[in-house]
């Protein structure tokens, strides 16, 4: 709450583990109705046998499943802006295996693959609810605890991007169903424009978090 001044409330919890981000989207709904979320929860590599309490991959967990969790949860916003990656480009998915569970790839890999899944939740949602503006976005390789400090782009330029998709009324960014990296429409990888991908994934993070999600 210091670093946000003027912040009307701050909401905690483990975002790896279903229970905590279903208690998570509790309280953001006790607060009051949002204008937009920005989904940039994520992390980077894992070890390959490491699960989380649920007993599901670190990486899908918290960079996939808790955003849909969040979405299917919170009140229904004007805007939705999910945090994708440059690393989604060129992967392939196993409709099989959305989990990402021993893929047997690097841990690089595995994020881009989740990174490639935020895009694809942002477009499902684009199409199931027409009213709200969702939208995936690349921040860019940027210098933060993730990025590291050699990392060549700038925080607040990068941020720039979620903040003006989520509050302008540039018609550029009254848009749904886009990817965007610096305030501008990219192509992204054409496996999240997959709309059967997209339903096969919904329904796997359905299935798994035991949330549908609302129509």
């Amino acid at each position: 709450m210091a670093a946000a001044p003027g912040a009307p409330a701050a909401v905690v919890g483990d975002v790896s583990v279903i229970a905590e981000t279903r208690a998570t989207a509790n309280q953001v709904n006790a607060i009051d109705p949002c204008d937009a979320v920005i989904h940039n929860v994520g992390i980077s590599g894992r070890s390959g046998n490491e699960v989380t309490a649920d007993g599901l991959p670190p990486i899908f967990a918290v960079n996939t499943l808790a955003p849909f969790i969040l979405t299917a949860l919170i009140t229904r916003p004007r805007r939705l802006v999910y945090l994708s990656s440059s690393a989604s480009r060129g992967v392939k998915l196993d409709p099989a295996n959305l989990t990402l569970t021993n893929r047997g790839y690097d841990n690089w890999s595995d994020y881009g693959a989740s990174k490639l899944q935020d895009t694809m939740l942002a477009f499902a949602v684009a199409r199931r609810w027409p009213r709200v503006l969702s939208n995936a976005m690349d921040p860019g390789w940027v210098p933060t605890q993730m990025g590291g400090t050699s990392a060549p782009g700038s925080v607040a330029e990068d941020a720039a991007t979620g903040v003006w998709l989520a509050v302008s009324n540039d018609a550029a960014a009254k848009v749904t169903g886009q990817f965007f990296f610096h305030k501008r429409v990219q192509s992204p990888n054409p496996e999240a424009a997959d709309r059967s991908l997209q339903d096969c994934l919904v329904a796997e993070c359905e299935r798994v978090s035991g949330v549908g999600f609302p129509a």
